[in-house]
């Protein structure tokens, strides 16, 4: 159950808890306190990207936050498989094919659905830990793709693609779009499909990089450095996707069989309870009510939020050698890619820097990379450059691959 830090200092000073746990801060009691409990609710609010988490007892919050989870384990495995290719071509023509000796187990998904599922996992054990006997609801979602594209689909059109019945990628890209403009927001004009990633820097000709512009805008000043067409490559401007939805759908099932003693509950349930308790849409709040919090509660805890950091770079190899370089790439060794600690501290550490808090991203010679929780530079002020001397930091606390901080 939660106490204050004063508490906490003097029950660790006089040998009467020990530390648990440093993010969140849990301590255990060494002495017996009786076989009172009170009773605890967990909330989670399951989601593709973020997980919101929240803890209450008798109607007063313990603790509330969210969780991001990484979304570059599917563009990492495209590089890395560019790059294996690539060198197998050069190096080893005439090795014979061996794509039918691997075999996949029972249940197998991507790597970057099951490393969202896995951490999902992971975290909502965590959080059982820490309560006695809890009460565990969880929120999942279920969803028909055809029909939120569709309303009026049936029968064998599901077998049918989302582009099936135009004529090519283009017309389908302006049927998505309402033949209307996403530039001045005009119909009725002459409409053009442009490349959101641009050609030149890699984009394809998928219909979630084309978007429908007219010849007025679709013009040579919108593309240049500043201007809207260069803000959505760099913004990485959405186009209407819904491949969220498969992954709500495929870790419902599962959290039916991991969790079978859980409260089970759904978004439609949810969202008329936060409207009626006059909270805002965020996921912290959104488990709040799946916690089960009635009107009336007590909420004076900070907020917590979560995010993995990956720490190592294990490439054998690189397309483009790294400026600097002494000596030729093929003699770099895997364990030697990574610098892992510099004048006592470490990647990922929780550091204090010009009043703000950051984390180890990197190192250089004589000083690091500062990064706050959002993968912004945190740098000297007046200055441009990234690089922060170790005399400027303040350690904290040093981390795994999470990065955790809290704030009201």
């Amino acid at each position: 159950m939660p106490t204050t830090p004063q508490k906490a200092r003097k029950l660790i000073k006089e040998n009467k808890a020990k530390i648990i746990n440093y993010e969140p801060f849990t301590i255990q009691l060494l002495y017996a306190t009786g076989e009172a409990k009170q009773p605890t609710n967990i909330g989670i609010d399951l989601g593709a990207k973020h997980i919101g988490i929240a803890i209450q007892s008798e109607n007063k919050v313990i603790s509330k936050g969210e969780i991001e989870l990484r979304d570059d384990v599917k563009s990492l495995l495209e590089t890395r498989k560019t790059y294996r290719r690539s060198r197998r071509n050069r190096k080893t023509r005439y090795r014979k094919p061996r794509f039918d000796n691997r075999k996949r187990q029972d249940n197998w998904l991507p790597p970057s659905i099951q490393s969202r599922i896995n951490n999902t996992f992971m975290w909502i054990d965590r959080f059982v830990e820490l309560v006695p006997n809890p009460t565990l609801n969880i929120e999942v979602g279920k969803f028909d793709v055809q029909k939120m594209m569709n309303p009026d689909i049936k029968g064998k059109e599901y077998q049918d693609g989302s582009s099936c019945g135009y004529y090519n990628t283009r017309y389908y890209v302006f049927a998505r779009d309402n033949y209307t403009c996403q530039v001045c927001k005009k119909k009725g004009k002459i409409l053009q499909t442009h490349h959101i990633i641009y050609k030149s820097k890699g984009g394809t000709d998928r219909a979630n990089n084309l978007i429908t512009v007219c010849t007025d805008c679709h013009n040579h000043k919108n593309h240049q450095e500043g201007e809207i067409f260069y803000k959505w490559m760099i913004n990485k401007k959405k186009t209407p996707s819904y491949k969220e939805a498969p992954f709500m759908n495929i870790i419902r099932k599962r959290v039916f069989k991991k969790y079978p003693d859980a409260n089970i509950t759904y978004g439609n349930i949810t969202t008329p309870k936060r409207k009626k308790l006059g909270l805002e849409k965020t996921h912290y709040n959104d488990a709040l009510v799946i916690s089960g919090i009635e009107e009336g509660f007590i909420d004076n805890v900070e907020i917590f939020r979560i995010k993995q950091f990956r720490k190592k770079k294990r490439s054998l190899h690189e397309a483009t050698a790294r400026k600097g370089r002494k000596e030729p790439n093929t003699t770099q060794k895997r364990n030697e890619k990574n610098t892992k600690e510099s004048k006592g501290f470490y990647l990922n550490d929780k550091v204090k820097v010009f009043d703000k808090i950051g984390f180890i991203s990197g190192f250089c010679n004589g000083g690091c990379y500062v990064k706050d929780i959002n993968d912004n530079y945190i740098t000297i002020p007046g200055k441009t450059y990234k690089q922060v001397g170790f005399n400027h930091l303040e350690f904290i606390n040093h981390n795994n691959n999470w990065q955790f901080i809290s704030q009201l």
